[in-house]
């Protein structure tokens, strides 16, 4: 990638509602199997397609304005990634497996609290964290690789991502009051940060640092 461009994107990382930042450091180490990472990233974007369909069935009865034309776009762009990802992993080599599990994803969600209100709330949260940290991990496998069509597909992946955790947080402000917004936001962002630091290194999106 172009150093201009890349400056520009480590510089948005700013942006990111995060309670701790992930090292350079972490790229190298992720990239270390790239068959591996783009297998694991596959399933975290199937995985969100899912999410984002599953919310917007869930509680029909309650459906602010936009929730469905929202739901089905983020449900839309994340299998178009998920399609993107796979031909990349198909065409150097590599193929999906049948299980795949996230304990960064399940430790996030064991913190969300029972009740339509409150679990409508966290689950907004939780998913807003998740695009979050992962876009904020395109951007450093970005700053980290050397292979110009990952660094322009992570590149690329980090700006979609930018766009869905503001538009998570955003129907979560339209769920509950501004402050009970704010207070289990912060409760939660604190959490992920503990959770992220607590996740043994490899080769994942929302693997740990050795």
């Amino acid at each position: 990638m172009e150093r201009a461009k890349l400056e520009r994107v480590l510089e948005k990382l700013d942006q990111l509602p995060l309670a701790s930042r992930t090292p350079l450091a972490w790229g190298a180490q992720a990239l270390a199997d790239p068959l591996a990472l783009l297998v694991d990233h596959a399933f975290l974007e199937m995985k969100a397609a899912q999410n984002a369909m599953e919310l917007m069935t869930r509680w029909p009865q309650d459906w602010t304005p936009g929730w469905v034309e929202t739901m089905t776009s983020v449900a839309r762009d994340e299998t178009a990634h998920l399609a993107q990802v796979s031909r990349l992993l198909i065409r150097r080599g590599g193929r999906m497996e049948r299980g795949h599990k996230s304990t960064y994803a399940a430790a996030l969600r064991k913190l969300v609290r029972s009740g339509k209100a409150p679990e409508t709330l966290d689950r907004l949260c939780v998913s807003a964290l998740i695009e979050a940290r992962s876009c904020e991990r395109f951007a450093v496998l970005a700053a980290s690789t050397s292979d110009e069509e990952l660094a322009k597909f992570y590149q690329a992946l980090f700006s979609s991502e930018m766009g869905h955790y503001k538009v998570f947080l955003k129907l979560a402000h339209k769920m509950a009051p501004k402050d009970e917004v704010a207070r289990r936001w912060e409760q939660l962002r604190q959490a992920e940060a503990v959770i992220i630091a607590a996740e043994p290194p490899g080769c994942r999106i929302h693997s740990g640092l050795a």
